[in-house]
């Protein structure tokens, strides 16, 4: 049966109306504000297989890397194979039983022994056309990944001109709007416990960083988009890691921040240390942003007692690490020990900075203070949640693996909304741009818009 959201009339009306510019790109993994979306009512609330489909395709092979858009192009990366049936993604009660604390063992590893095709696919934003597809690569992955990733998880990113491509133990690609290959770099990486890779990269003013941490050797580069050429490369004293960096344009400079099991650490556009902060979870997925001009850091591994979020202010230097039993010093605002989430990123929607938990569990703290807006609230029981939140018109939505998008009312006060339902398996972040919701599933990419259009 599908189920269907049911939003009361009254909710609707509170509608507020559109505040700034429709959002037209999404260039990136959470889009450029981590995952908030200007107020506008043309956005869709309800959907379902049947309801406010402007269109869906088929989406070959295997990947959960985020869609991105940029004026009338979708671009997907996705992993095929080259000969052979192609193996569904499916749920398994293995990495189930994995993201909630339960023991490791050589079944939550996907391990590939044929060669597959990394292809960058090109989708007509109006029609769901594909206009053309681009293989970056060709081989046997040189390591198997875990049975909650894919060969194909790091989200692209583009400038407008080029899509750039990062695979972690393969390279990283650039591939122009026509879908010819501008450039190309090679390098190589040893994933922590072979479960693959997730990273990905990020632009600022013609360069594209990478982090790319393993257990073999860790560093930082930044690229020039134009040719490829790298401009600097810092080592790091990290294992392998799989969040994505951020450029943190604040009021005293421009930072680049890293995260990772030994240290959360941000650098000058040069690539020197600027400052580090200890005291992560033991494996770290969040992505840092920033609102209300400070820094959000998050990390919740379920089997660490210490899951923390971090509110920075600009300008700080050297280690600034709390000691035992504090939880703010002259750039930590405020923190929290047991605030953070395993698989998806933190948000901050207008004073509230909510947490989601990977067992379908929200909280929501004040975003400048850390003080408690609400305690645990359930949103579900017998699902889990891996992609990230997203925010526009006074409501938070939250996709679960099994594809239900819970929609919540933002604000002081916790409510569930509704439910929008696709009906099948999803650890993709979507996209929201041009009044549309892209959202990607094990099999399918749909556009989502009111009336379908």
């Amino acid at each position: 049966m599908t189920r269907r959201l049911t939003v009361p009339l009254v909710a609707l009306a509170l509608l507020p109306a559109a505040t700034a510019a429709a959002q037209d790109n999404w260039p990136q993994f959470r889009g450029e504000a981590a995952g908030v979306v200007a107020d506008n009512p043309a956005l869709p609330v309800r959907w379902g297989p049947d309801e406010n489909i402007a269109w869906e395709i088929d989406m070959p092979g295997r990947g959960w890397a985020s869609p991105i858009v940029w004026g009338d192009h979708v671009f997907v990366l996705t992993s095929t194979a080259v000969s052979g049936p192609e193996v569904p993604i499916q749920p398994t009660e293995n990495y189930r039983a994995r993201s909630l604390g339960g023991a490791m063992t050589a079944a939550y590893v996907t391990t590939q022994t044929e060669p597959l095709r990394w292809v960058l696919y090109d989708i007509d934003f109006a029609t769901g056309a594909v206009r053309w597809e681009h293989t970056v690569h060709e081989s046997i992955p040189s390591l198997p990944t875990h049975q909650k990733s894919t060969f194909a998880s790091e989200t692209p990113v583009t400038d407008g001109e080029r899509v750039y491509i990062y695979m972690a133990d393969i390279g990283l690609y650039a591939v122009d709007f026509s879908g010819a290959l501008v450039w190309s770099v090679e390098f190589d990486w040893l994933a922590r416990r072979e479960w693959g890779a997730a990273s990905s990269p990020v632009l600022h003013d013609g360069r594209l960083y990478v982090v790319n941490d393993s257990e073999d050797a860790s560093w930082v580069a930044a690229f020039d988009t134009a040719t490829g050429d790298q401009l600097w490369k810092t080592e790091r004293d990290e294992g392998s890691n799989w969040s994505t960096p951020f450029v943190w344009e604040n009021d005293v400079r421009t930072e680049l921040v890293t995260t990772g099991r030994n240290a959360v650490r941000s650098y000058g556009l040069d690539g020197e240390l600027l400052w580090q902060l200890s005291g992560m979870s033991t494996l770290v997925i969040p992505t840092p942003f920033s609102d209300h001009g400070l820094l959000y850091i998050n990390s919740g591994y379920v089997a660490d007692e210490n899951r923390p979020v971090y509110a920075v202010r600009p300008g700080a230097s050297g280690d600034i690490t709390l000691p035992e039993g504090s939880t703010s010093n002259d750039y930590i605002v405020w923190s929290h020990p047991q605030l953070g989430s395993y698989n998806p990123s933190s948000l901050v929607y207008g004073d509230v900075h909510y947490t989601l938990l990977d067992r379908g569990i929200m909280m929501a703290y004040d975003a400048r203070t850390g003080q408690e807006v609400y305690p645990r609230k359930r949103i579900t029981a017998g699902t889990l949640f891996t992609a990230s939140p997203w925010a526009y018109n006074d409501k938070i939505f939250v996709l679960s693996e099994d594809g239900d998008t819970f929609v919540i009312q933002a604000g002081p006060e916790f409510a569930v909304l509704g439910r929008n339902s696709l009906d099948e398996m999803t650890l993709s972040t979507p996209a929201v741009a041009r009044d549309s919701l892209i959202i990607r599933t094990a099999t399918k990419l749909y556009r989502i818009a009111e009336s379908g259009n």
